[in-house]
């Protein structure tokens, strides 16, 4: 797990801007660097690493083929490399190292077939000093960034944008599409950065460019050597049958085992996170099963808020067995990673569950180097409740007609969210914490949604833009096409992992387990488990009503339903009350209305509107806010 940046243009000081700008990147690898530069090419690569395999001076990078003839900086993990070491007619070799594997196989069988073969998170930069041919790849999902594009001229690229950004003239022009997406959002997706002129690599392809290309500024169309729509697609088509549900979840333990297996590779203390949820509960009941000796797990609870998760973790790791570590925070501790996020994250991004992944990631970082996480289980097995809350708010509105939907919005829009709230509380007898009222609002809006993708679009985005923007574009024109193949359920799935699973949860985990250099894993997104998956008939998936259920009935053989039955909680934070109270004056300070006047980026007097609406409790507009504070505060750092 490393950081890399390289750089290729006119300028006869190659070496001095990548070591600048590997300099900005130590935090993702502590443990040794190195620049490699031809002058007279006036290309160089760079290195910040943080050693997992082999821990010699062997695994140093930038590293050279054994030919000679390539020279790689290298991001990540290549689980399957001994097998892939196996396939080469080698018979000695310099170390352990999976970089050392990945030069040859580029080198015996080039970079298209080497792609297609490798079982792994990564991103690199390759120069080909025959052919003077620079090559950018990033693994299939996306785990591993890979930012690039023209500064002064020259081509640079980095596995952060502050990476970029640092090199001196820098243009911070702000592409105001990206903007907008980030505002609805919350985060911006691929292939866009919140920079003009600065694009990160799609997940699953390469990039290559020779001399002439970068002399007049061009770009070739990245190679797809996979695709996750694809992927899904042949899926769909090409459903597995089963002779029972025995046999199916026999085949899903099988495929998960294998998959957690691989990635258990390592040359220095591992361990996982556990929130006792479905997903993290699966994967360390597997890796437990794999170990001979307790896996470390960790958890984070919260003393005074209600998204306290630490119990229903101790109960699971408590029954496993598993080398449990807790840490309860109060709410300044918390509030405390506020300060660091755009330092952090170095782009505007508002996944509030950023916040306690940064503090697992510091915990986990006490006692281990890497960490397993149960990411991706929603996008693989319908998770989330927009997925089955649709489906089924489709099949019921799909039945009204125009007129009489629009009746029954205003009807919700006519009383204010605390009402609901208490009119449900009256109803029910419960004294819930549930905002109802917020939940009626969004179904408000949902229900004069025209057809599944524009339904969707309405659950998943926090603001229109002819509402919160000065400008206005169109979202559908510059997010991913909605894939119209398979059930509403497959169509949302495709999506999800298409853009939010790239833009959201893996640049949430990578850069809040990077910060403490803690290298991050996610056996869910081995692509084999990923492309079964997708051959699962829906009934695997949601059946009456429960989501996951397949996943369910793996975990069920290893840790007792009653321990992790329970309402999905996510992994969250009180931002609503804290913008209320604790960050209210922070708040105000980066959203007054002289400072939004002169930036003629947002609708003052909306974002006044939802701010005071906000801070009388009429409704909660946490997201929504959330973002904007995370533009502004993303502003202010670029400016320090």
């Amino acid at each position: 797990m490393c950081g890399i940046t390289g750089f290729w243009g006119k300028s006869n000081n190659v070496r001095e801007q990548v070591d600048l700008m590997s300099a900005c990147l130590l935090h993702r690898g502590p443990d040794d660097g190195g620049v490699w530069s031809d002058e007279t090419v006036g290309i160089g690569l760079g290195q910040r690493r943080l050693s997992i395999i082999d821990l010699s001076p062997t695994g140093h990078q930038p590293m050279y083929s054994h030919s000679d003839r390539y020279v790689i900086t290298f991001n990540g993990e290549i689980y399957n490399h001994l097998e892939l070491r196996d396939k080469l007619n080698i018979t000695r070799w310099r170390g352990t190292s999976d970089t050392e594997t990945l030069l040859e196989c580029i080198s015996h069988w080039g970079v298209d077939k080497t792609l297609k073969l490798l079982v792994g998170m990564f991103a690199f930069g390759l120069y080909d000093k025959q052919e003077q041919k620079l090559t950018l790849a990033r693994d299939r999902f996306g785990e591993k960034p890979m930012y690039c594009g023209y500064v002064n001229g020259n081509f640079v690229f980095a596995s952060e944008l502050k990476a970029i950004t640092i090199i001196p003239g820098f243009s911070q022009k702000i592409d105001l599409k990206s903007l907008q997406l980030q505002t609805q959002l919350a985060y911006v997706p691929e292939p866009y950065t919140i920079y003009d002129g600065i694009y990160k690599l799609i997940p699953g392809s390469y990039l290559e460019f020779t001399r002439s290309e970068i002399d007049r500024q061009g770009y070739q169309v990245p190679v797809r050597y996979w695709s996750a729509e694809e992927a899904a697609i042949y899926g769909i088509k090409n459903p597995i049958s089963f002779a029972s549900d025995q046999e199916a979840k026999a085949a899903l333990d099988q495929m998960l085992r294998k998959a957690v297996k691989g990635q258990m590779m390592s040359d220095v203390p591992l361990g996982a996170f556990l929130s006792g949820g479905i997903d993290s509960s699966a994967v360390v009941a597997l890796m437990q099963q794999e170990s001979e000796s307790p896996i470390k797990t960790f958890t984070i609870g919260f003393k005074e808020m209600g998204f306290d998760e630490a119990p229903y973790a101790r109960a699971v790791a408590n029954h496993l067995g598993t080398d449990h570590t807790e840490l309860y925070l109060g709410t300044e501790d918390v509030l405390a990673v506020v300060g660091n996020l755009s330092k952090i994250y170095s782009e505007p991004f508002a996944d509030a569950s950023q916040i306690p992944s940064i503090l697992v990631s510091q915990l986990a970082k006490t006692q281990v180097t890497v960490s397993i996480s149960g990411d991706g289980g929603d996008e693989l097995f319908g998770g989330y409740s927009r997925h089955f809350l649709t489906k089924r708010m489709w099949g019921t509105i799909n039945k009204l007609p125009m007129p009489l939907r629009r009746t029954v919005s205003a009807m919700i829009n006519s009383l204010p969210p605390k009402q609901w709230d208490h009119i449900y509380r009256l109803l029910t007898l419960r004294s819930s914490d549930r905002l109802i009222g917020d939940k009626l609002y969004k179904a408000a809006k949902a229900v004069n949604s025209y057809n599944p993708q524009d339904l969707y679009f309405n659950l998943v985005t926090y603001l229109s833009g002819s509402d919160i923007m000065v400008y206005d574009y169109d979202i559908n024109d510059i997010t991913h096409p909605w894939v119209n193949i398979g059930t509403t359920l497959d169509q949302m799935m495709i999506y999800d992992a298409l853009t939010y699973l790239p833009s959201d949860i893996l640049v949430k985990m990578d850069r809040a387990a990077m910060s403490v250099s803690l290298e991050s894993r996610i056996p869910f997104l081995d692509h084999h488990l990923y492309e079964f998956a997708w051959q699962l008939d829906e009934k695997y998936k949601i059946r009456k009503g429960v989501s996951k259920w397949l996943l369910r009935e793996v975990l069920y053989d290893y840790v007792p339903k009653k321990l992790v039955n329970r309402p999905k909680m996510g992994f969250s934070v009180p931002i609503g009350d804290w913008l209320r109270n604790n960050l209210k004056d922070w708040a105000e300070s980066l959203i007054n209305e002289t400072r939004l006047n002169e930036q003629g980026l947002y609708n003052t007097k909306f974002v006044r509107k939802i701010w005071d609406e906000h801070q009388s409790g009429r409704k909660n507009w946490e997201y929504q806010l959330w973002n904007i504070l995370m533009f502004q505060n993303w502003l202010d750092y670029t400016k320090a």
